[in-house]
């Protein structure tokens, strides 16, 4: 690794920031959509119970279909055309609003789901293959993770403004505000055909040869620190939960829920500029290859205040547990991702970013579902319980973790 990353404005810098404008592109486009189809398919009179287990299947697949899309994306070694197609798929979103058949409605959520899976192993592996050795992983993920929070914040004030200038919420507006959607879609499509062309004619990556996905092997610290980040997550209280907590209680307004949520992803995005430059400034004083890894040791500390603040009664400590989940989250988003691209060899990168993602979603979806059962049961206690034995399981394992990388002492 090279004593210190290139500062200047390189090629390599222009494509990271392209890449993180087509992250915020496809943020607009489904974030906002998510914001908004459980309002719609309620005009449309479609019961929360459908509504429940096709968006539970969404999630699913979402998050499994990533392990098959990596595995394959490594394979063939075709990348870009997970790429290609995993965006493409977003053009579904637009076309919510040209149709109120429920049975179309279904496949064309589930698709933007599918697309989400297909593109986000391939996408990691290229992002982490340009920034390596010329800018940093830490800084390529956070860039691309505070990029990802503005297009989730601005994208569903698209609706916002189709409802303000109409006056009005019904049926009419709901598809405008989907239809609008083909702009940034459009938009995307063209950074990301840029995107394709300058990476190829900088020669930006290594080229992926075919034969070389079944000579390399994930190594024992990959699944480590897969064990590690799958109990930093399930003790994670999820925002369902929180709220779920504050309205129940009446503790805050609707518009304060979501006016704390939007200052969380705020932070989040701050976060994640900050923890990607440490990350790799830790590397390079380290002189390891995984030395950014040492950051991870404050997830699970800082998760353990989760449930203490953000399940209370007060409205100040809710409103600091919230800041505190914009971090947690800013530093799953960048630290977790950019290690992965320090302990897995290029050729098996796709693979391992989907075996990543299928067990962060599992733990995302064991840890919330266990967490609602137990807060309908008045469990507060429990949920604080909980979430400091998966910490305390997790930190056990970081220190495993870390004695293996000190004594490997992997530098690449």
């Amino acid at each position: 690794m090279s004593n210190q990353y290139k500062s200047r404005f390189t090629p390599a810098v222009t494509v990271i920031i392209i890449f993180g404008i087509i992250s915020m592109l496809g943020d607009a486009v489904y974030e906002t959509a998510r914001s908004a189809n459980s309002q719609y398919l309620n005009l449309l009179t479609i019961s929360a119970a459908q509504v429940g287990i096709v968006f539970g299947i969404g999630e699913f697949l979402g998050y499994f279909l990533r392990l098959i899309a990596g595995v394959l994306s490594d394979k063939s070694g075709r990348h870009w055309l997970f790429m290609f197609l995993g965006y493409g798929m977003l053009l579904v979103v637009p076309l919510i609003g040209f149709t109120m058949n429920w049975n179309i409605l279904v496949v064309l959520i589930l698709m933007e789901r599918i697309g989400k899976a297909l593109r986000n192993p391939a996408k990691d592996t290229i992002l982490s293959g340009v920034a390596e050795n010329q800018v940093g992983v830490g800084f390529a993920f956070g860039l691309q993770e505070a990029l990802d929070q503005i297009g989730a914040f601005i994208g569903p004030l698209i609706f916002t403004a189709v409802f303000y200038f109409s006056g009005k919420n019904g049926l009419d507006q709901y598809q405008l505000g989907y239809q609008l959607l083909f702009i940034p879609f459009v938009i995307l499509m063209l950074f990301l055909i840029y995107a394709y062309r300058r990476i190829k004619r900088d020669n930006l990556i290594p080229a992926v040869k075919v034969k070389e996905y079944h000579s390399e092997h994930l190594k024992p610290i990959f699944w480590i620190y897969t064990a590690f980040t799958f109990f930093c997550t399930l003790g994670f209280v999820n925002f369902s939960t929180v709220g779920y907590h504050l309205k129940a209680n009446n503790l805050m307004s609707d518009g304060n829920i979501t006016l704390v949520y939007s200052i969380a992803m705020i932070v989040d995005a701050a976060t994640a500029l900050l923890v990607g430059k440490a990350y790799d400034r830790i590397k390079i004083k380290t002189g390891m290859r995984t030395g950014g890894i040492l950051v991870l040791m404050a997830i699970p500390l800082i998760t353990i205040l989760l449930p203490i603040l953000t399940l209370s009664n007060s409205t100040t400590f809710i409103v600091i547990g919230m800041i505190v989940f914009g971090i947690v989250m800013g530093t799953h988003e960048t630290v977790m991702r950019s290690a992965i691209a320090d302990i897995t060899p290029f050729q098996k990168r796709g693979t391992s970013y989907g075996v990543f993602n299928t067990s962060y979603g599992l733990a995302l979806l064991g840890g919330a579902a266990l967490m609602g059962l137990l807060y309908d049961m008045n469990k507060i206690g429990i949920i604080i319980a909980f979430t400091c034995a998966t910490e305390l399981i997790a930190v056990i394992i970081y220190f495993k973790m870390n004695n293996m990388i000190k004594n490997s002492h992997q530098v690449k």
